[in-house]
């Protein structure tokens, strides 16, 4: 059952293997389910509403991969609270009382369907609060979680390369299994987004894409989600630093409505792990800078 808290302590968590077993790290950015309950009594929304934006369960999934030697870093703080997938200060303006830092970014295409670090909207477009918001709320959440979670996330990540020579990042995340009511077109199970090939070399989104396929599941590349700030800004693969995001399908794990898990929710599980074991498997002289600096 949720809860909801004054102080979110800890924010965010590290779940490292006893043994390291491969240059693999797992990362749920949206899979925060405690809500502040200052928060809760500001938004006009009730909380099974927020949820919608919530990639429930998904750190649940991927917490088999640390028994397997890969390490699991989760958010505790849900993405309608702040968004760590976005740029910063990607902040709409409309939405606070006060001045926006001049550097704040605030005509992004994000910003301008109210999914900003701070997010305007939920679900189908529903706004979160009825009235607008100190700057300084927003400027405090950047400050003590968003910050605090990407300084973590870039030193895993560090350690990671520094152990291998190489390193991988996969992104998980969760989409509706549908858009809307009227949406009849059956969704991917999963989605593979690498920046439209940039944000890994080809290897580890054939591999992944591979696996996954043996597996049983309808696989779409880039289309409807190529990756978000975090997939952009940590793969680097001149560098040895490959990022590539996944979405799974909720339909496949969960029930959307009642926010629990279904029958699928273990084979999901299991069928993410053997991912972690063939993601681990590339030899990483394909993974390694100066492979990446050839091609």
């Amino acid at each position: 059952m949720n809860q909801s808290y004054d102080e979110l302590d800890p924010p965010f968590e590290t779940i490292e293997p006893e043994h390291w077993r491969g240059p693999v790290l797992f990362n749920s950015p949206h899979s925060g389910r405690i809500y502040p309950r200052q928060f809760l009594q500001t938004s006009r929304l009730d909380l099974p509403t927020l949820r919608r934006s919530e990639d429930s369960f998904v750190d649940d999934l991927a917490m088999g991969v640390v028994a397997r030697g890969y390490p699991l870093m989760r958010a505790h703080f849900p993405r309608c609270y702040v968004d760590v997938n976005r740029e910063p200060y990607e902040l709409d303006p409309r939405m606070f009382d006060g001045r926006l830092p001049s550097f704040a970014n605030t005509r992004s295409m994000r910003v301008a369907g109210g999914l900003g670090t701070v997010a305007r909207v939920v679900g189908d477009a529903q706004e979160i609060y009825d009235q607008r918001i100190s700057v300084d709320d927003a400027l405090r959440r950047i400050e003590t979680l968003y910050k605090p979670y990407h300084r973590a996330l870039r030193k895993l990540f560090t350690r990671v390369h520094r152990e291998f020579g190489a390193a991988m990042l996969i992104d998980c995340h969760s989409m509706p299994s549908s858009t809307g009511p009227r949406d009849e077109r059956p969704r991917a199970d999963v989605v593979l987004g690498d920046r439209y090939g940039t944000s890994c070399v080809a290897v580890v989104s054939e591999a992944a894409e591979a696996v996954l396929r043996s597996r049983g599941y309808a696989v779409s590349r880039n289309k409807p989600y190529a990756g978000g700030f975090i997939t952009e800004h940590y793969g680097n693969p001149a560098a040895g630093l490959h990022a590539i995001q996944i979405e799974f399908n909720r339909g496949l794990y969960m029930d959307e409505r009642r926010f629990e898990r279904s029958a699928g929710f273990g084979r999901l599980a299991a069928d993410l792990e053997l991912l972690a074991e063939r993601l681990a498997d590339i030899p990483l002289e394909e993974l390694r800078p100066y492979r990446a600096a050839a091609e």
